[in-house]
């Protein structure tokens, strides 16, 4: 019923939002009632979230994170969202659901910024010092290869991951990690995972990232994600997800 009275009475708040932007109490609309994509909500761009700040207007929040999740009405002094978040060993199936508001002043600036857990999950936001970035090395790499000649389909992939990686201002460390499957000696997998996840960094390098921040590291067969039994090709079929590149990103 609250989120029905916003949308009738249009410039009213259910969080008694001052002229200022600021409430003592705010407020949060039923998860159930996001009317967004399904009633599913959003994975944001992780990127966008962290340019939203005090001063924001309505027409740039609307570009960066889309319109409201909820039936928020014409001229409304609040906007929620309903987000998720890729949260490797936390939340619920490894993912984070959180609500966010944004309440705006008399001008639609947004001033005042609230976030919410729902269920079981890693706080909200999740992850905003870390982000997690895998990459099949089956799609980067020629079978058995390592070299940056041997990227293959991977490329653009890599382009656009260095493209937020430049834009980022937030960034203080990047850790690309090769991973390998059970196939082949311990002693081969560590050096095949190592040389992958250098060629990666290099390739980071290339494209403009700074140098400062990039570490790179090979983990071998050590950290499957995957268990498979049979053989031959179906073995190798099936072990694929245990051949990744995982490129994970710190943010202050």
């Amino acid at each position: 019923m609250a989120v029905l009275a916003v949308t009738l009475a249009g410039c009213s708040s259910i969080s008694n939002v001052g002229s200022d932007g600021v409430t003592e109490n705010p407020v949060w609309p039923k998860v159930e009632s996001v009317n967004l994509d399904n009633n599913q909500g959003t994975f944001p761009n992780f990127y966008n979230l962290t340019q939203v700040r005090s001063g924001v207007t309505k027409d740039q929040l609307y570009y960066l994170l889309g319109r409201p999740h909820f039936s928020e009405g014409f001229g409304a002094k609040e906007w929620d969202y309903l987000f998720h978040f890729h949260t490797p060993d936390a939340g619920v199936n490894n993912i984070t659901t959180c609500q966010f508001k944004v309440l705006f002043d008399s001008e639609s600036q947004g001033r005042s910024f609230y976030w919410r857990s729902v269920g079981e999950g890693a706080g909200c936001p999740p992850g905003s010092a870390k982000e997690s970035y895998t990459l099949s090395a089956d799609a980067l790499f020629e079978f058995d290869r390592s070299s940056l000649s041997d990227i293959t389909a991977g490329r653009q992939e890599l382009d656009n991951l260095a493209e937020n990686l430049k834009q980022s201002q937030d960034i203080t460390a990047i850790t690309v990690v090769g991973h390998t499957d059970h196939l082949g000696s311990d002693a081969y997998n560590m050096r095949l995972s190592q040389a992958r996840a250098e060629t990666v960094a290099n390739y980071l390098l290339n494209q403009g990232v700074p140098a400062n921040l990039i570490q790179a590291r090979g983990m071998g067969e050590t950290q499957p994600v995957v268990q498979c039994g049979g053989s031959g090709q179906e073995l190798i079929n099936c072990l694929a997800p245990n051949r990744r590149v995982v490129i994970t990103v710190d943010n202050n």
